[in-house]
């Protein structure tokens, strides 16, 4: 009897994360799965119970993932609002070929399973949450540096910032030509330092 290759589970779900955040929770396959992860049906549901668990498994890493970058880029930055215009910026500098030139994975996956997969879509809410949280925390760290007044709304502002990464990566999505992009980048990221006293 031939046994299957063992599988790296990190690298799977990578696999996975971008088969789902290019085609979508509904319009991946089982054959799609089997495809990309080069294992069987049974391997699959052996290693990741479910479709569904693979999936949110897949958003995990997502989230985890985009954290992280932006993690690194606010602590190699000179200052917050440095690091949130970097954090802006750097998706202009995306190129061609970069999976993160389409929209936002959890963006994609909120307007895909609200109506029809609660589990997936209240965990989604519940990432953007935290992520517009850590934007939150960093204008809190602005304020307490000095770089915004201190009845500044670290909520609201959070929300806004995240509104205008939400709105850049969709303009990269469409395909917006590489200039406009560059200027739309730029425009936003020059707006929200001249939130600087």
């Amino acid at each position: 009897m031939v046994r299957a290759a063992p599988y790296d589970r990190e690298i799977a779900l990578d696999a996975a994360m971008s088969l789902f955040w290019d085609k979508g929770y509904h319009a991946t396959s089982l054959k799609d799965l089997e495809a990309t992860l080069h294992m069987k049906p049974g391997s699959i549901y052996a290693a990741f119970c479910s479709k569904e668990n693979l999936y949110l498994l897949s958003l995990e890493h997502y989230f985890e993932t985009a954290r992280a970058r932006l993690r690194t880029q606010l602590q190699q930055a000179s200052s917050p609002l440095a690091g949130l215009g970097e954090h802006l910026r750097s998706y202009a500098r995306l190129s061609q070929g970069d999976t993160a030139r389409q929209a936002c994975m959890l963006t994609k996956s909120l307007v895909d399973t609200r109506s029809t997969d609660p589990v997936i879509a209240q965990k989604t809410q519940e990432y953007l949450g935290q992520i517009r949280s850590d934007f939150a925390a960093t204008f809190d760290r602005a304020k307490s540096l000095g770089e915004l007044p201190a009845d500044a709304d670290s909520n609201r502002l959070a929300r806004r910032f995240q509104a205008n990464v939400t709105a850049l990566r969709f303009e990269l999505h469409q395909g917006t030509p590489q200039d406009e992009i560059l200027n739309l980048a730029e425009d936003m990221a020059r707006e929200l330092e001249q939130l600087r006293i």
